[in-house]
């Protein structure tokens, strides 16, 4: 499925929802992001990733190799009246930065959010990442609270 949405001075970008194939790609620039996997273990996980509410919406253009790619996730919880999206992921290829595709591939992963009935949408970002928090300030998102995260032994 082709998504519209433009894409500001790229018109032969075009969005869609990810498939197992754009495990390569999406594994390329998530380890750009800081979070290094294999296509393959992409690949074995995404039926069940899929079937839990998670979704990928991918940026391509005229190439093969892909500009950037946001993951969203519909979580319900008891604690408010409709389903929360999160965005788990979004990362646009440092070659495409700054044309419009981070901001194309959040108004997708809203648009999903919407679709699935959420009444938020929330993302995550690493303290570090100034650059970042601005950029979604910029999009309307608000700070409001802290994450605190506490790394399980397997």
């Amino acid at each position: 499925m082709t998504l519209d949405f433009p894409v500001m001075n790229v018109p032969t970008v075009h969005l869609r929802v990810a498939t197992p194939g754009d495990a390569p790609e999406i594994a390329r620039l998530l380890a750009t992001l800081g979070y290094p996997t294999e296509a393959a273990s992409i690949a074995t996980r995404w039926a069940k990733w899929r079937a839990s509410g998670s979704a990928a919406i991918v940026a391509g253009g005229q190439s093969a190799a892909l500009l950037g790619v946001v993951t969203v996730h519909t979580t319900i919880v008891l604690h408010r009246p409709r389903p929360i999206g999160r965005i788990t992921a979004l990362v646009v290829d440092e070659s495409a930065r700054g044309r419009g595709i981070g901001r194309a591939l959040v108004a997708a992963a809203e648009a999903a959010a919407i679709r699935d009935g959420c009444g938020m949408l929330e993302v995550t970002s690493n303290m570090r990442r100034a650059e970042a928090h601005a950029f979604y300030e910029k999009l309307g998102f608000d700070r409001r609270s802290y994450r605190f995260v506490k790394t399980l032994a397997e």
